[in-house]
């Protein structure tokens, strides 16, 4: 009989001396109470490098009985969470002049918890970085690694909704498909990157806060999101590591008890052995009970706005191919094939349809930037109205 596809963490604080091994102890704790399912088979994760808990395949009868048994802490359902630029030291007034201590900066040392790394990039060059410090006790695994980057490694042996022939642009390695992870690293400790752009745009020298520190990667991320189970065997191993910053741009929905936080829970940890956590408060701002990461012992970064917009224009003319359209989410490609098209309603399926350009009617994205493999750009609805006024008239 199979297990069970819901995943539980089951937190049993920190560790303890015991009679059995943590692994073992995790085994008994289990076969106690499974029905359908054999102990190894339902076991996900066993956290026991830095604090005692485990992760495994549960009915909802099967968690609540452990939730009573003596030393559990708590009981809860992994939940999948998600992923919440040249100028933004310069915004933040930390300019690129400021006084430095390479030698004292190149012994720290931070954990990023996120979608990978793109370990190539010119932000993640070795050259001039000595060893890594005596205090990192990690390894290099999955990939090759260098001075600047010590350890890539990713969480995907028990990923139950991933596959990755429905995923063709991810594979089961700890390279960044995403973007995200590459980009959240690079802020934090990327080299200067002497004229960087977006295809032209935004022009500057990319760099992060801090770029003689050494990263630690660990992928939790992947298509689909981020699971607890992932993001607490991360943090068991980064504070083994020895890493002294913890980072992580990822969040829920709402705020939690903490004791149903593998965020929480795992930078309480941390905390505990002397390392920061650094999380993000997350993007749903600025309504009210929109903050995620709410622990005290971790810092919460909230998004904000930047003094900086990218702004190009339409330059309209005759022999121009346009169609216009109120809703473009499932355009015909029969249609619009070579055409540049003006519409109010997207969706992926328009990038789909062989169009040349695109040009979206749209208040609410007018300071949101967005990446698109196509010419594309976003007007208000008031250069909208003009554009529709001119393109009636002159056909």
């Amino acid at each position: 009989m199979s297990c069970m596809p819901q995943v539980y963490i089951v937190y049993m604080g920190a560790q303890h001396a015991s009679q059995y091994p943590t692994y073992e102890l995790h085994l008994n704790l289990l076969k106690e109470i499974l029905v359908n399912c054999s102990p190894s088979e339902s076991l996900v994760y066993s956290y026991q490098r830095s604090f005692s808990g485990f992760a495994a395949k549960l009915s909802i009868d099967e968690a609540d009985k452990l939730s009573e048994r003596e030393g559990i802490v708590s009981v809860f359902h992994s939940r999948t969470l998600k992923l919440r630029t040249t100028r933004s030291w310069d915004f933040l007034n930390f300019p690129q002049s400021v006084n430095r201590n390479p030698p004292l900066e190149s012994d720290v040392i931070v954990g990023m918890l996120d979608s990978g790394i793109w370990p190539e990039s010119k932000s993640f060059n070795d050259k001039g970085l000595g060893p890594p410090p005596k205090k990192w006790k990690g390894a290099c695994v999955n990939m090759t690694c260098n001075k600047y980057v010590y350890k890539i490694y990713n969480y995907i042996f028990h990923r139950l909704d991933l596959n990755f022939r429905d995923y063709p642009v991810e594979e089961p390695s700890p390279r960044d498909f995403d973007g995200h992870g590459t980009h959240t690293a690079s802020t934090a400790t990327g080299r200067s990157v002497s004229h960087a752009s977006l295809y032209g745009l935004a022009k500057g020298t990319a760099r992060g806060a801090v770029p003689s520190a050494r990263l630690a990667v660990y992928k939790v991320c992947w298509a689909l999101g981020c699971t607890d189970h992932d993001i607490l065997a991360a943090f068991d191993d980064a504070i083994s590591d020895g890493v002294d910053i913890i980072s992580l741009s990822i969040s829920g929905y709402k705020a939690l008890d903490y004791f149903q936080d593998s965020i929480a829970i795992g930078s309480f940890h941390a905390m505990a052995n002397g390392i920061l956590t650094s999380a993000v408060a997350g993007n749903d701002g600025p309504k009210h009970g929109t903050v995620c990461n709410v622990a005290p012992w971790m810092v919460s970064a909230a998004a904000s706005s930047i003094d900086r917009h990218i702004i190009d224009k339409v330059v309209t003319g005759d022999h121009v191919s346009t169609l216009v359209s109120e809703d473009c989410s499932m355009p015909d490609k029969n249609v619009v094939k070579g055409k540049i098209l003006l519409c109010k309603l997207l969706s992926y399926e328009t990038f789909t349809k062989g169009i040349q350009g695109l040009i979206s009617i749209d208040d609410s994205s007018l300071n949101i930037s967005f990446l698109f493999p196509i010419p594309f750009i976003v007007i208000s609805s008031l250069d909208g109205l003009n554009l529709l006024n001119y393109i009636n008239n002159t056909k």
